[in-house]
């Protein structure tokens, strides 16, 4: 029996011979991941839900310049590398290493951020 046959089979033992849903895998600590793809698409996402928070609130408060990206990139970066290596343990080797999880969806995420920030700046701080 293959690990990953095996991991499915522990899941699916835990969860009652139920499927667990993507979603409710990715708030619950220390969740089976029976696929690569499925956690990665969780980090995709989360990542870019933060781009979005985080364009709001730099645009609201006013935020400019270097200030702004430098601060969204360590807390993008930071807050997923505690959420997958804290919260999710995941073996980060079985995905390539810290650095493929770290920069996962690094790129939308930081264009979403700026296209967010720019409308909210350019709409509640007109001159």
């Amino acid at each position: 029996m293959t690990s990953s046959s095996k991991r499915k089979e522990e899941s699916l033992l835990q969860n009652g011979g139920v499927k667990v849903s993507t979603w409710s895998k990715a708030f619950s600590s220390n969740a089976v991941w029976e696929e690569k793809d499925e956690f990665l698409d969780v980090i995709y996402w989360l990542r870019q839900i933060i781009a979005v928070i985080l364009g709001v609130i730099w645009g609201v408060a006013p935020l400019k310049g270097f200030l702004g990206i430098a601060s969204f990139c360590i807390i993008n970066a930071g807050v997923l590398y505690v959420y997958f290596s804290s919260f999710q343990q995941v073996d980060e080797e079985e995905y390539g290493g810290t650095w493929e999880l770290t920069k996962e969806g690094f790129m939308t995420s930081f264009a979403l951020f700026l296209v967010v920030w720019i409308i909210f700046y350019t709409a509640l701080h007109f001159d």
